[in-house]
Parts: structure tokens; C-alpha cells; sequence
């Protein structure tokens, strides 16, 4: 099914794509892929919708977003029960981090629309912030709903029309989703849902004529064609890709907390996260001891099914991520990184499900393909460094400059460090992500920002009226 033009539409022709639970590798679901006619249908919808929703006022917005935001808190436990389903999250992860995360995306978007101007005053001219257009959302498995909220809340508070792309291999929490905006009275054509793979329905969005701008978030090899796609119209593309987070420890840390805290928050969500320490720096007089915290931690983390309450770490999400897994820990081993923990094969007694054990490396250096390369599961490497200076030398020789790490007992040496890395996000002593914060990155991690304001204006033109002040 397709959700177009504001009514649920039986797909003629498409193609059957089973839903596999990662967990339990059965099938849980199925969807009909759009093909190219649906495609240009959904874009229809929305560029006819445009033109009404595009000239909504700002109170009329806040009201469907007061609604989205209502109805989302009633369906909150069913929502998470289908992301830890679709993509194997641990149900308090399902619970908190992950459909908490829509809502903070929800709300965040209500406020920075509620604060926003219609118009600004600039010299002489008049500045209007209007919507940028029909907008394609493009949306990953690995964080499902909190990828769509911070996309179509936005999207929504601009006065933009849209259509969303989830991904094929997770698509539960869209439908659902989906359902809450019809449920809180969405107009026809302002968003509609169809399913799809990247390299069919995302390329015809992506180079479609009547796509005025493609959000993506995705890999950095699919993002680079995403752009190119989009590139012949000229079209906006803001993009959220890959990254290869260092974590910088300082000579000055609590060891034990920096190092244990470090190790959790690339295992979290099983390491299916772009901005995850996947690379912790290091003090060669302290790495050895190092070393031996980060195995204890990992010792003590349970590899499990969802309803377990005491596992920490779920299956990864299909098996040709797993697959992808297992050939980089090879090539690592290969490659001369000692392996501390973890390494191939399933952890014992998981034999059924997607399960990869929570590895580490040490002796690594920057320039190994496990140090350079995007895994996306739950693996750690260790390198050691000889002082502040190299440190920041390893975590910037990177294609990614998404997210970076700095933990130290002086929050203002912290600060001074944290300025030198060339990355979108820095976390100072492990800290969470701010749902108000702009959340993007450089270089090969790709361009634009989401959330709060920052997400509002992505689906923003300015135009400049000159000489309107002194009307």
C-alpha cells in the first residue's frame, strides 16, 4: 500500500518485498514496492497540493503540529514495538532513545515555529522565509522514526509538500507514522508514503523534475548518487551520511567512567549509528589500562532479544549487514589489529538472528581500513596517541567530519580541543545529543542540518523584496 494524495492506494504491478524481523531472521510483514507511474503519482499529489498548503499560515501550522504531536503520544508504546521489531532495538531502547526521539523532533519543530518571523526587516528590503517546495524524504533503517520526524515535522512547519521514501527493510514505524498525520488531519497531497529501494523509486525522486529539494540519510556512497541524481535540475539536496567518530580521552580523564562510557555508546543501538565513537584516542602511557577497561565493559554487555530487559545490544539489521561485518572484522585480523573481544561468528546461544558479537581492536592505526571505514555494528578500535596535539591530527585524517568526542576533567581544555576538530557535532564528556542543537556534519558526512531551527530553515528560501520597507 501507498499513501497518496491523502487515501491508502493498492500498488498495481509493484514488486513483493518481505519484512524480515532481525531477530528472529521470520518474515513479519509485506510491502509492495512503488514503481515508476506510483512515483510520479505521489509527486503529482504533492505539487498540486503546494500551491494551497504553501500559503497556510503560521497558526494554522502550529495547530496540525499540535495535533501530530497529540496523537503520536497516544500510539507512543505502539510505535516503539514496531521499530524494535523492524530493526531489532531492545525494547528500552525502542521505548526511550528511539521513538522518544520523534517526539523530541516533533516538539523542537512546534517551537522553533512558534518562534519563527513571517517577515524580517534588512535595510531598505523585506525578507519573507517561504517554503522551498515538493520535497523528497529519503529516510534509513537505523534510526527509522526519529529520521522521519525531524524530516517531515520540518517539512510540515515550512509550508512544504512532500513525499516520503522510508526504507524498504524497516518500514513499520513509517505506516504507522503515516497514519498518525491522517489521523491529525493532514490535507490531501501534503504528504504521501510510498515504499521503495534506493536505486529505483530514490533515483527517480532524486533526478525527478517536479522535486524541488531531496532530503537524504543514508550512506556516503549512496548520498554521492543521490546528488548526482538530483544535479541535471539543479535541485536542493541537503544530505546526513556516514561517519567515523573519534573519541578523544585526554590525559587528565577518570579512565575507568571515560573509557566504559565510550565503549557503551558505540555498542548503543548495536553501533547502527552514524555518529557513533567508533575510533577512541588514546594516552600511550594509559592505553594498556585502557584496554583493560574497555574489555571488562564489554564483558559485562549482554547480547540479546528484544524483550530481554537486560540486553544491551540487539541483532544488526539484515543479514547482508551482517555479512559486512564479519568480512571487515577478517580484514582487520588480516590487516595485524590485535583483537581484544568479540571477533567472528554469532555470540553463543544466538545462532538464530542477525547477532554480531561487540568487538574491539587494539594496536590499530589511523591508517587501517578498520580505523578509515565505516562498519555501522558494534565495533571498537583503540588507538594510542603520544600527545594532544596528534590526537587531534588522528581525528581529523578522516573522509568524515560528522560527529567527534573529548572527554577530560577541564571542560575548558575540553572546549579547546573539541574547537580543533573538523566536525559538525563534538560531545564533551559522552554527552547526548540536544534535540535543539543543529545536527549535521563536513566533509564526506555531507551538508545542511537537521533538527530545531536549523531544520526549519533547510526547507526555507529567503526572498528579499527591496525597497518594501517603505511601503
Amino acid at each position: 500500500m501507498a499513501y497518496i494524495n491523502g487515501r491508502w492506494q493498492t500498488i498495481e504491478g509493484g514488486e513483493s518485498f518481505k519484512v524480515i524481523q532481525p531477530a528472529t531472521e521470520r518474515e513479519i510483514g509485506c510491502i509492495t514496492l512503488a514503481n515508476s507511474p506510483v512515483v510520479n503519482l505521489a509527486v503529482e499529489a504533492a505539487k498540486n497540493a503546494f500551491t494551497s498548503f504553501s500559503q497556510t499560515s503560521i497558526d494554522e501550522r502550529v495547530e496540525l503540529l499540535e495535533n501530530i504531536i497529540r496523537i503520536y503520544k497516544d500510539k507512543f508504546s505502539l510505535m516503539a514495538r514496531h521499530i524494535s521489531d523492524e530493526m531489532g532495538a531492545p525494547m528500552w531502547l525502542a521505548e526511550g532513545a528511539q521513538t522518544g526521539s520523534g517526539l523530541a523532533h516533533l516538539e523542537q519543530t512546534l517551537i522553533a515555529l512558534k518562534e519563527s518571523k513571517a517577515q524580517q526587516e534588512i535595510g531598505d528590503s523585506l525578507l519573507f522565509h517561504e517554503p522551498v517546495g515538493v520535497c523528497a524524504l529519503i529516510t534509513p533503517w537505523n534510526w527509522p522514526v526519529n529520521q522521519i520526524a525531524c524530516k517531515v515535522a520540518p517539512a510540515l512547519a515550512a509550508g512544504c509538500t512532500m513525499v516520503l521514501k522510508p526504507s524498504e527493510i524497516a518500514p513499520l514505524s513509517a505506516y504507522l507514522f503515516t497514519q498518525i498525520l491522517d489521523e491529525a488531519g493532514v490535507p490531501a497531497g501534503v504528504f504521501n508514503m510510498i515504499n521503495g529501494d534506493g536505486p529505483n523509486v530514490g533515483s527517480q525522486l532524486s533526478r525527478h523534475p517536479d522535486i524541488d529539494m531531496v532530503s537524504f540519510t543514508g550512506s556516503t556512497r549512496a548520498g554521492v548518487a543521490v546528488a548526482k541524481a538530483a544535479a541535471d535540475t539543479v535541485k536542493r539536496v541537503s544530505q546526513e551520511l556516514g561517519g567515523k567518530s573519534a573519541n578523544i580521552l585526554l590525559d587528565d580523564v577518570d579512565l575507568e567512567m571515560a573509557v566504559s562510557e565510550g565503549v557503551k555508546a558505540c555498542m548503543h543501538n548495536t553501533g547502527q549509528s552514524c555518529n557513533a565513537p567508533t575510533r577512541m584516542l588514546i594516552p600511550e602511557n594509559l592505553y594498556q589500562q585502557a584496554i583493560a577497561v574497555a574489555q571488562e565493559t564489554v564483558a559485562k554487555m549482554k547480547v540479546g532479544h528484544a524483550d530481554d530487559p537486560e540486553a544491551f545490544v540487539g541483532p544488526v539489521i539484515s543479514q547482508q549487514q551482517y555479512n559486512k561485518i564479519q568480512g571487515m572484522i577478517q580484514d582487520a585480523i588480516e590487516e595485524g589489529a590485535e583483537l581484544v573481544c568479540g571477533g567472528l561468528g554469532k555470540p553463543q546461544g544466538l545462532e538464530q538472528g542477525f547477532f554480531v558479537k561487540p568487538t574491539i581492536f587494539a594496536e590499530v592505526t589511523n591508517g587501517m581500513c578498520i580505523a578509515q571505514q565505516e562498519v555501522f555494528g558494534p565495533v571498537l578500535v583503540l588507538i594510542a596517541y603520544q600527545n594532544e596535539e596528534q590526537a587531534i591530527e588522528i581525528a581529523n585524517d578522516s573522509l568524515y567530519g560528522l560527529s567527534g568526542y573529548v572527554s577530560s576533567t577541564d571542560p575548558q581544555r575540553a572546549l579547546k580541543v573539541a574547537k580543533k576538530i573538523r566536525s559538525g557535532m563534538i560531545h564533551i564528556n559522552n554527552a547526548w545529543t540536544d534535540p535543539a542543537a543543529p545536527f549535521g556534519g563536513y566533509k564526506q558526512s555531507g551538508n545542511g542540518r537537521e533538527w530545531g531551527k536549523f531544520g526549519l530553515e533547510e526547507f526555507q528560501e529567503v526572498k528579499a523584496v527591496m525597497g518594501a520597507k517603505n511601503f
